[in-house]
């Protein structure tokens, strides 16, 4: 699990977030903005309703935040990152990872 520090919470942190950089996969769409703030990385995930019901919102929720959590870690102070799945993903955690190798890359 993502330390308390590592989330990203505020709506408008989400908002000027995802008028950043932008990489997708099949079933995710991630929003990279790089700050000047001397922050620790922060991840924030958007999943909506279109995806599915609770259970398998919050299913491919935790996969993703497994997934992304070691890359969200290790990335520079300030980094800012949303990951929005805009329908629901074969495999959560593989195209997490793909998603990431994309935004650190």
């Amino acid at each position: 699990m993502l330390p308390n520090s590592a989330r990203l919470k505020s709506s408008f942190d989400f908002a000027r977030t995802t008028k950043g950089r932008r990489f997708s996969s099949d079933a995710l769409t991630g929003y990279l903005l790089i700050t000047n703030e001397d922050q620790p990385a922060k991840l924030g995930l958007i999943v909506g309703k279109s995806v599915g019901n609770s259970v398998t919102r919050h299913r491919i929720a935790r996969q993703i935040r497994h997934a992304a959590k070691a890359k969200v870690l290790s990335m520079p102070a300030g980094s800012l990152l949303v990951v929005r799945a805009t329908r629901k993903p074969t495999n959560a955690f593989y195209e997490t990872q793909t998603l990431m190798q994309k935004v650190t890359a």
